[in-house]
């Protein structure tokens, strides 16, 4: 979660219409905007995801990881940025839906150059299930993406699965998000360039903590993209997380709890720690190995 990407510089154009006078800015509306395009905009950053990771990986061994499997990848933004910082870097992008996999072709992997396209290998596939590719350096399961499974037996099952398909030092990064409003039924809205990013917080089960969320962007036309992705989740707190990773067999699971910016926010930097402070919200990762 973050600041996103600028996709213009990246080279993937956004569908749009012109104003009418003088500016020639492209104006995005509900019609025209493309859904995949303003999610890496408003919630990704992968070059910051990515290097995370480098970091976390050279603390432990000393050495800069090689292989990535991207679960839960939906576009590749991480995968794409994984294969830029080194000639000999390669990715597996799994996700069980087509979509994102098939725009991911057309529209992130042919600004690669030859070479980094050939090292990212995109799977259409459960994650449950992953295909046999040889272990790896680095998993990752971001923006709560592994809340998809409800069920302690299941989740721990994925965690087993993980842990195994981790080459000897890997490690495996997580995020999730805690604090006093995060389970709360809200609609908090932040500015991006041309448009508005909507994160709803629609139902909410307190007995089973089934969750049930909606991104929806909201144009300078006055159109809207409501429910341009859904996510039917269970909230799974720090705690119960760090307790199935260690069941499931890894011998840690470290908390990396993000500074703070001293105006309410956070600095971006992600420090290990066994304590937290209570705030309204935070998004935190997890990083198991061993």
């Amino acid at each position: 979660m973050g600041r996103g990407l600028d996709l213009q510089a990246e080279g993937v154009i956004l569908p749009a219409v012109k104003a009418k006078g003088r500016s020639r800015k492209p104006v995005l509306t509900a019609r025209t905007a493309d859904r995949h395009a303003l999610y890496e905009i408003a919630v990704q950053t992968p070059d910051d995801e990515v290097k995370f990771f480098d970091r976390v990986y050279r603390g432990l061994n000393g050495r800069m990881p090689r292989v990535l499997r991207e679960d839960f990848c939906a576009t590749a933004a991480i995968s794409q940025s994984w294969v830029k910082r080194g000639e000999d870097r390669v990715a597996f992008s799994i996700d069980l839906d087509p979509a994102p996999l098939a725009w991911a072709r057309e529209k992130r992997l042919a600004q690669l150059t030859e070479s980094q396209r050939e090292r990212v290998h995109l799977v259409e596939g459960n994650v449950l299930h992953p295909p046999r590719i040889g272990k790896v350096d680095v998993v990752s399961a971001g923006n709560f993406s592994w809340w998809v499974f409800k069920e302690r037996g299941i989740l721990r099952e994925y965690f087993a699965k993980v842990r195994k398909a981790l080459a000897p030092g890997g490690v495996f990064v997580l995020d999730l998000m805690g604090g006093t409003q995060s389970s709360e039924l809200l609609k908090e809205r932040r500015r991006c360039a041309g448009f508005t990013y909507e994160w709803e917080q629609h139902a909410f089960n307190a007995v089973t903590h089934e969750f049930t969320c909606f991104i929806n962007f909201l144009f300078r036309d006055g159109t809207r993209m409501d429910r341009a992705f859904r996510y039917d989740w269970r909230w799974w707190s720090i705690p119960e997380a760090r307790e199935l990773l260690m069941e499931a067999g890894f011998k840690n699971a470290t908390v990396y709890w993000e500074g703070d910016d001293d105006k309410g926010g956070g600095n971006g930097m992600y420090r290990p720690t066994d304590k937290g402070e209570s705030c309204m919200c935070h998004v935190t990762y997890i990083v198991a190995h061993g």
